[in-house]
């Protein structure tokens, strides 16, 4: 019969002989018995979605830049003199890390970036006001250029480009200006080769050896980032321009395995790959390949799209949600960082 061929061909099904032998011997396994109530289902349940497995990103604005982001509905800026509740509401909820980001007033901006270097910069005041709960929720930092650049990209432009030893050096001063300024875990999303060494080896030299690096290891130019640049406010910067000479090309699988690998030797500590949905197959390899703890990015323009379709009456919105978080979590994910982060915990806490 086809389906013993199918079952003898296999070789991505895990058990596939165990259960072909079940079926010739007509034992008549139905697989049904074991869904048939909520406990047989609780306790058959190969993975576990947890608030602690979730990392929520955070956009922070100064006074006079707006709250409101139209293009992610429920999605707000928020002012520093906010964070604390904030922060409050993620622990009561079981969150254990938040990710900030800076929305830079125009003003603040210019080729090179150089507000990212200034300690007194609007994370670095955010840091300030929220650095003495590091034993209740973890602190992670984006080391990037663009949100503080006119042009928007990650790094420094020479002759139309992004210069990689050019940008080296920004970032190197950026990590360190965020790890003194209290940063509990800082994660490089600039895509420049050999950024991971030099933000180590100067993390180290400086004394900040226990600070990790969870590393956008396999970010690619995907189409799906583009409510995070206008809550940014880089998008109006980057304008027809694009970042496909350093972020990775979607087709290449095995060109991201090898940034992961490379990453990984270069002192890393843990990876993200991002978008999340829909490059679980690269999250499965990196894991495999690296063994190290590797984080989905559930990015903005996925999020966006399941608030507009739940707006639309086409699915539930919570349901589509868990279901996304549960799935890369299925594929290998540590944990998943997503703008839902609270709403989903609240729901997760909620059902237990």
């Amino acid at each position: 019969m086809k389906t013993y061929e199918n079952l003898e061909k296999s070789k991505s099904i895990v058990g596939a002989k165990t259960v072909l032998h079940a079926i010739k011997k007509e034992s008549f396994f139905r697989f049904r018995r074991l869904r048939q109530k909520n406990w047989a289902r609780d306790l058959m349940c190969e993975v576990q979605l947890t608030p602690h497995d979730l990392i929520w990103p955070l956009f922070v604005r100064e006074d006079h830049i707006p709250a409101e982001i139209s293009q992610l509905p429920g999605v707000r800026r928020h002012a520093v003199n906010e964070l604390d509740q904030i922060l409050d509401e993620a622990c009561a909820a079981g969150i254990r890390a938040v990710a900030l980001f800076p929305h830079v007033p125009q003003e603040k901006k210019d080729v090179a970036g150089q507000e990212a270097f200034f300690e007194g910069n609007l994370i670095c005041k955010a840091l300030a006001k929220v650095k003495d709960r590091s034993n209740d929720i973890g602190l992670i930092c984006d080391v990037a250029l663009d949100p503080y650049t006119t042009h928007g990209h990650d790094g420094i432009v020479k002759e139309g480009d992004v210069d990689t030893e050019l940008t080296l050096e920004a970032l190197r001063e950026q990590a360190l200006v965020l790890a003194e300024a209290g940063a509990q875990c800082l994660a490089p999303s600039d895509m420049m080769d050999g950024r991971v060494a030099v933000i180590r080896k100067s993390l180290d030299e400086a004394g900040h050896s226990g600070l990790p690096i969870m590393a956008y290891s396999a970010k690619f130019a995907s189409s799906f980032y583009g409510p995070f640049r206008s809550a940014l406010g880089s998008d109006k910067n980057l304008g027809l321009a694009d970042k496909k000479t350093y972020q990775l090309n979607p087709a290449n699988g095995r060109e991201a395995l090898r940034e992961a690998v490379v990453d990984a030797e270069e002192g890393a500590d843990a990876l993200i790959v991002k978008p999340g949905m829909m490059y679980l197959d690269v999250l499965q390899e990196v894991v495999a390949a690296t063994g190290l703890p590797t984080f989905s990015y559930h990015v903005s323009g996925e999020y966006a799209m399941l608030k507009a379709a739940a707006q639309a009456g086409i699915l539930d919105e919570m349901k589509a949600l868990l279901e996304v978080l549960l799935c890369c979590k299925r594929a290998g994910a540590s944990g998943i960082w997503t703008y839902g982060a609270l709403d989903a915990a609240k729901e997760i806490k909620h059902g237990l």
